[in-house]
């Protein structure tokens, strides 16, 4: 199978390579006015101050604050007990799902963990200055809420399907939860609005993007326009698509299984990277914490003072860890458990590392070797790329692996995304689920070689416009997981829900033992 479709992929796409330059300016231009219009209205912004503030930020930090109050700050109480989920502490192996707890999470990683923590942090500090990153930490503590919600709300609703696969998300616990409320035809549009916009968002942000720049990133390092890929873009994109129809082919079991060896692996190596650098200057460390301090409460700013210090942390953070988005629950979904809150937990850490750790640990990189003031003319993956060279000479090489790990395991989850997007729409059929990667991988070499523009304009006004729909459901089915939460915690305290590491180590050796 896996060798039909890669033949298959190289008939489709050949053709369409070759005349990439006429395939590019045709489809932009019919994008374009479409693309405009939706970009226009998800990405509306208001003016405050001299700043511009996207109302769809506002939308998901409005909720992030709520749900942080409703559920009693469970982003900090319920952070050590996610830890000790994620470690296998209250894992039934006879427990329903297709995957442990530590590869959903490192499967939902995968798709935030990548550009945005590398090329998004450096704008939002380029812009907000240093200030940025104390308000981008704020909108991914923030943002561990709204996962805890939407993950649960996954796990509670989803399908188990006959052949024991899962399919769960938010199009599930939109049109389920919100019929038991007697909302089925407002829980249905909600659903239906969302699959759309998920497949939308797969197929470009979360594919022809990823593709695009990783593919752009290697041509950087093997010699630029005097590359043998520079005119040859497909050709790589050809490799990545084979690469990612061999994995995604298996289903969120295969997925899981590589994305838990690739997540720790490239975010260890960019994290390491980073943490050398912080060594190397770690004179400068205290100085770098009060700039980012000072410049988030600062009068005086580069887009508005305090305003639009704000505006950049809460921007990046929501564009970085997508909580509220919903495409996370999808992933988590697929977990091995029968209690919703679990998984729900676990989700906790998915911002925490992703914009908390890593994308603070850009910043840091960013601000205290002096790149954001000293390369004004650079922005994205060049100015981070700049700061880490500063220090380590051969760094661009290492990025440039980063970035392809980035966007393959990227393009891995969100070939899940779209694919349970898909058969939600068309029917739970092999053929169905078959049509979608196809089709995915076909994208993959598209947009490795061709010059994007009004597309990914597009797909991400589609990612942002999925928050519409299950932020919207989230408010609503709050009550439920509040009452999941109590159960949850009061079974925990009573000893019924057990801790099965400990239960091994009492059927071992006799003796109680607390781990």
């Amino acid at each position: 199978m896996k060798a039909w479709i890669c033949a298959l992929l190289s008939l489709f796409i050949s053709p369409l390579a070759s005349a990439s330059d006429g395939v590019d300016q045709a489809i932009n231009e019919a994008i374009a006015p479409i693309s405009n219009v939706i970009a226009g209205i998800v990405f509306y912004s208001v003016p405050v101050g001299d700043a511009s503030l996207p109302l769809i930020v506002v939308w998901l930090v409005v909720a992030a604050i709520f749900f942080t109050v409703y559920f009693g700050f469970i982003n900090v109480r319920g952070f050590s007990h996610s830890i000790k989920v994620v470690r296998g502490d209250f894992t039934n192996p006879r427990d329903k799902g297709e995957v442990s707890h530590f590869q959903a999470l490192t499967a939902a990683l995968s798709g935030t963990v990548g550009l945005g923590n590398i090329a998004g942090v450096a704008i939002a500090v380029s812009i907000g200055g240093p200030g940025a990153t104390f308000w981008m930490i704020v909108g991914g503590l923030l943002g561990m809420s709204s996962k805890f919600v939407e993950c649960t709300l996954g796990v509670k609703y989803r399908n188990i399907n006959p052949d024991g696969s899962v399919s769960g998300g938010p199009m599930y616990y939109l049109s389920k939860g919100l019929a038991e409320q007697g909302k089925a035809g407002l829980g249905k549009f909600l659903a239906v609005f969302f699959a759309i916009c998920c497949i939308g968002g797969a197929f470009g942000a979360g594919n022809m993007f990823q593709a695009n720049q990783a593919v752009q990133q290697v041509i950087s390092v093997t010699g630029g326009d005097a590359s043998f890929f520079a005119g040859q873009a497909w050709v790589l994109g050809l490799v990545m698509a084979v690469l990612v129809g061999i994995v995604i082919i298996g289903g969120i079991k295969s997925i899981g299984r590589v994305t838990e060896r690739i997540v720790p692996f490239m975010a260890g190596i960019y994290v390491a990277a980073a943490l050398v650098i912080l060594f190397m200057n770690m004179e400068k460390i205290p100085e770098a914490f009060g700039l980012i301090f000072a410049g988030a409460f600062s009068a005086a700013g580069v887009t508005g003072g305090v305003i639009g210090c704000m505006i950049q942390g809460f921007k990046r953070a929501s564009f970085s860890n997508e909580a509220g988005i919903g495409s996370a629950a999808i992933a988590h979904s697929a977990v091995k458990t029968n209690e919703p809150l679990s998984e729900g937990f676990v989700s906790l850490l998915e911002p925490f590392i992703d914009t908390v750790v890593i994308c603070t640990m850009t910043a840091l990189v960013i601000v205290i070797t002096g790149a954001y003031a000293n390369n004004a003319g650079l922005g994205g993956v060049a100015l981070t790329s700049s700061a880490f060279e500063s220090a380590i000479s051969w760094f661009p090489y290492v990025l440039a692996v980063a970035v392809v790990l980035f966007a393959f395991s990227t393009m891995l989850s969100w070939s899940y995304y779209g694919t349970k997007a898909w058969t939600y729409l068309f029917g739970e059929s092999k053929a169905s689920d078959l049509t979608f990667k196809f089709i995915f991988c076909g994208f993959v070499v598209v947009g490795a070689s061709m010059s994007l523009g009004p597309v990914i304009d597009f797909s991400d006004s589609m990612i942002f416009a999925m928050s519409i729909a299950n932020i919207a459901g989230l408010y609503m089915l709050a009550p439920v997981v509040k009452r999941e939460l109590s159960s949850y915690l009061a079974r925990i305290n009573s000893g019924e829900i057990t801790n099965h590491r400990t239960e091994t180590v009492e059927e071992e050796g006799g003796d109680t033992a607390t781990v």
